[in-house]
């Protein structure tokens, strides 16, 4: 099924958009492309359009008739997506359109991220703003830049440029669920320059590939591979019985994506013995994630010396695999206060060493500001032990729930009317802008809600073409049922 056929999927108003949306490059932080093609849509409708001066476009629409007397409702999305490809997939964000395909009741693209990550949100607002027949009442539509790699959009937000009292945040991923609260975030990033020296010893690279991957977030209790964490069991379980010299190292991507490749090459005196020790403890790891990744792939094949770059000292190679070793990865803490929603957690996510410039990349989440910074000073303490310099950067808050909320209210009564039973009222250990958003209109009721998506922020991602169609028709039921002012 090619994309123009996606775009005849029902809801027809939410899938023509997807489609359209997704012919548009929008990768964090070069959202040029997106940001004029929601512009023009916006002035295209004769509505009243603007871009602030990071780059979110707010778009207003006055309301339906009849509706005059209802709250001005701020719907929310973020026009970014996760950008991730398979390793043979022949792919260029910057200058290509996604290419989707149907899979029975699921949509997902051809071996890269979908994008329904927020593009499902941003559709479904597209195809509120051009409605001449769905009652609403007034809207303020505001398309936000750069959530997934720094909430700079959200952050950059001023105050009083909105006056909605409520606003639905369309970005969560399970349709059963009401979200009223999530988890904060900071990157904590460790480098150090060691000195490097020429080996003639014998090389080997060591890769990791095939793992699930998905959401630091949303994902992070499920137990899936990290390729560096598993990684780096290798390197250590070798070291325990030879030392070994670190010429490089490049593992996962995105700091908001738990990594799913990963590969290392080393000099070692006797790589026969090396590859011994490899090949038992490899039986040993795929035998541990068997029922979780079955696609697992873990190799070991020898190198020239000629095609490395100069290896660390022995000593230096052991810190930071030591180092590596000892930081805490996956989930941290569970919250006390409200069952199975983790607390804390943290994503090794990104390992880089060439010529001896070594960076290690972090996510730390947690919806406690206190016990976010415990992630992240326990981070610190590892890295520093090791030498390391750390930075903390990014860091965003979390947002409270507010249970009782009005909206929250109306919103759990219009699900239990509509599909026989309670919606799932939950706080998400993601990172959503309503935190941020939050703190600038601290008066303003808040609710992320969404369609099922599964696999986000992975090329295994996929939306559910039922859950996209329920989405929209709660959606409709929300708008047409807001509190009056």
């Amino acid at each position: 099924m090619s994309n123009t056929n996606i775009a005849d999927l029902k809801p027809v108003e939410v899938w023509k958009n997807f489609a359209a949306l997704n012919a548009v490059p929008r990768p964090s932080k070069k959202e040029e492309r997106v940001i004029a093609f929601i512009k023009e849509f916006g002035e295209n409708l004769g509505l009243e359009t603007t871009v602030d001066a990071v780059g979110n476009v707010l778009i207003k629409k006055p309301a339906t008739a009849g509706m005059e007397d209802r709250e001005t409702v701020v719907l929310q999305s973020h026009l970014d997506m996760v950008c991730q490809k398979n390793n043979d997939t022949r792919f260029d964000f910057d200058s290509q359109g996604i290419r989707m395909m149907a899979d029975g009741d699921w949509v997902r693209a051809e071996g890269t991220t979908l994008g329904a990550d927020n593009g499902l949100g941003v559709a479904a607002m597209m195809g509120l703003l051009e409605s001449k027949d769905i009652p609403h009442p007034a809207i303020e539509a505001l398309f936000t830049i750069d959530e997934e790699t720094g909430m700079t959009g959200a952050k950059g937000l001023e105050a009083g440029v909105l006056t909605g009292k409520i606003m639905l945040n369309l970005d969560t991923e399970e349709d059963d669920e009401i979200d009223i609260g999530c988890a904060g975030g900071v990157d904590v990033t460790a480098t150090r320059t060691f000195d490097t020296e020429p080996t003639n010893a014998p090389c080997l690279q060591v890769t990791i590939r095939g793992l699930q991957g998905g959401h630091s977030g949303m994902d992070i209790h499920k137990g899936f591979g990290n390729a560096n964490v598993l990684l780096f069991r290798i390197l250590y379980k070798i070291n325990e019985q030879q030392p070994i010299q670190l010429a490089e190292i490049d593992g996962g991507s995105l700091r908001n994506a738990i990594p799913r490749e990963a590969k290392a090459v080393f000099a070692v005196a006797d790589a026969e013995n090396a590859q011994k020790i490899f090949h038992e403890f490899r039986q040993e790891l795929l035998e541990e994630f068997a029922s979780l990744e079955k696609d697992l792939a873990i190799d070991l094949q020898p190198v020239s010396p000629a095609d490395t770059t100069a290896a660390l000292s022995a000593a230096d190679s052991k810190t930071v695999i030591l180092a590596v070793r000892g930081a805490h990865h996956g989930v941290y803490r569970m919250s006390p206060d409200v069952p199975d929603l983790v607390e804390a957690s943290n994503n090794i996510a990104r390992i880089e060493l060439k010529a001896g410039q070594l960076s290690i990349g972090c996510l730390s989440r947690s919806s406690v500001e206190s016990s976010k910074d415990d992630v992240a000073s326990q981070l610190r303490s590892v890295f520093e032990l090791a030498g390391m310099t750390v930075e903390f950067s990014g860091s965003y808050p979390g947002w409270k729930p507010k249970p009782t909320s009005e909206i929250v209210r109306v919103m759990t009564k219009i699900y239990e009317e509509k599909y026989g039973q309670q919606p799932a009222v939950v706080a998400c250990h993601a990172g959503l802008e309503c935190g941020i958003i939050g703190a600038k209109y601290p008066e303003m009721e808040m609710v992320s809600f969404g369609p099922t998506i599964r696999g986000a922020h992975s090329p295994d991602e996929r939306a559910q073409i039922s859950s996209v169609q329920k989405f929209w028709d709660f959606l409709q039921a929300v708008l047409a049922n807001t509190p009056t002012k």
